[in-house]
């Protein structure tokens, strides 16, 4: 396996738990950004397999992050992160580009399940 995968979450606590989940399953966690500006310049540093990103974060969203990680590699795949009752803010993220999303609180299994669905 050892996919490069880049996680990107304001709460220093739920990059704790992703990275703990993907460790575990044999995911390399290639690197950590805590909002959009810095996910965009961290991808185009680490060109990581996959890109883990939440939606709601400060200084830019992860919607504004995905558009602008798209726009300069179409081929990038990312997985958005959205807290319950953030509908209208996952089809947005998917109509832009995304490959999935998971639901917070995280399920392991779930997260396992859409990693491995957008990169084997």
């Amino acid at each position: 396996m050892g996919k490069n995968i880049l996680i990107v979450d304001d709460a220093a606590f739920m990059r704790m738990m992703i990275k703990d989940i993907l460790t575990k399953n044999g995911y390399t966690v290639a690197g950590e950004a805590e909002n959009g500006a810095k996910a965009v310049e961290k991808y185009n540093e680490i060109k990581p397999d996959l890109v883990l990103m939440d939606i709601t974060m400060p200084e830019k969203d992860g919607i504004q992050a995905l558009k602008e990680i798209r726009g300069t590699d179409p081929s990038a795949k990312i997985i958005m992160c959205s807290a319950m009752g953030q509908q209208a803010m996952v089809i947005e993220s998917i109509q832009s580009g995304a490959k999935d999303f998971i639901v917070k609180p995280f399920q392991p299994d779930r997260v396992i399940e859409a990693v491995k669905k957008v990169v084997g």
